[in-house]
């Protein structure tokens, strides 16, 4: 039997120690070189993009020479205002993307020695930079689609004579929502979340390429599908595979979103659960990329992204 990749070297490429041995100025000189790495870590004015600066010498702070604008090498970034070290910051994306089913925002206050909402707040704005990179992406040729309900859980009584159907509607706590996954084949994976499958049909149209062959089950909800697209549909009553239609790498992201929400974080709320299926879709597209490519991936997107207007003060907001 061949060795999993994430048992193997190649899988390692990044170290935790190396990265908390980090000064704080080999922390700030690693993050110029992520953040402009096409000037080969030169400053540039995030305002006007000028790459004429003064420098300051009593603080980690530029000055641009045409606009005047003062920066900071995460000024007009996700992590712009921050408070937390620089070598803080790395340590947290390092930690966040060695997770193979996420990491909880408690466990990560705890590594970093930091408040709960500290932590809650930056592992979402890495999630809101990852899932920002596949806002506009689109699927073609050979394309998987399927729907699992999240959240809501309500847990069975221990004896049977006081166990519920829990899929009957009286039974459910109208919580639980339906995360519809179009995964393309050796390609990548694009989640939505929804209240019934049937009110993803619009964004299936918009995001899969017309001419795309589409895998899924037998649920009445993509009847419609049919009329648009060439179809394939596996009955999984009868088996998970006939050799002509398969779902297989769909129900591969359901088990790793199901595996964070059971195992890691517990429980998931309806508001966040978008960012978290972008997440596990980002893990699952990368699963076999080594842990220092994705803390490569991970860090550029998050200096790329602008500042999060959904995180920017989040506890400070009105209630």
């Amino acid at each position: 039997m061949s060795q999993h990749f994430l048992l193997s070297k190649a899988a390692r490429s990044l170290s935790l120690a190396r990265v908390a041995r980090m000064s704080e100025e080999e922390a700030h000189t690693a993050f110029k070189s992520i953040r402009w790495a096409a000037t080969a870590g030169e400053p540039v004015c995030p305002r006007c993009q000028c790459s004429a600066t003064y420098k300051f010498q009593t603080r980690k702070l530029w000055k641009c020479k045409a606009c005047s604008h003062q920066f900071s090498v995460t000024s007009g970034t996700i992590f712009a205002s921050r408070k937390m070290p620089i070598r803080d910051i790395l340590m947290a994306v390092a930690i966040f993307v060695n997770g193979a089913k996420g990491h909880s925002a408690l466990q990560l206050s705890r590594d970093l020695d930091c408040q709960y909402r500290t932590a809650f707040v930056l592992a979402h704005k890495i999630r809101e930079a990852l899932a920002d990179e596949m806002a506009d992406e689109t699927v073609s040729g050979e394309v998987e689609i399927d729907g699992a309900y999240f959240g809501g859980y309500r847990k069975p009584a221990n004896w049977a004579e006081n166990r519920i159907d829990r899929r009957l509607a009286r039974n459910q706590t109208g919580k639980r929502e339906v995360v519809v996954i179009m995964r393309e084949r050796k390609g990548i994976t694009l989640p939505f979340v929804f209240k019934a499958e049937t009110l993803a049909i619009p964004t299936i149209v918009e995001r899969v390429h017309p001419e795309a062959t589409i895998h899924a089950d037998e649920a009445r909800g993509w009847d419609i599908l049919s009329e648009r697209f060439l179809t394939r549909r596996i009955n999984h009553e009868e088996c998970y595979s006939d050799g002509a239609a398969c779902t297989n790498q769909a129900e591969s992201f359901f088990s790793r979103l199901r595996r964070a929400e059971i195992g890691t974080h517990h429980h998931i709320s309806g508001r966040y659960l978008a960012a978290y299926a972008s997440e596990m879709a980002w893990r699952e597209d990368n699963r076999r990329v080594s842990n220092g490519e994705q803390f490569l991936m991970a860090t550029t997107a998050a200096l790329a992204h602008s500042v999060s207007r959904q995180w920017k003060g989040y506890w400070q907001r009105p209630k």
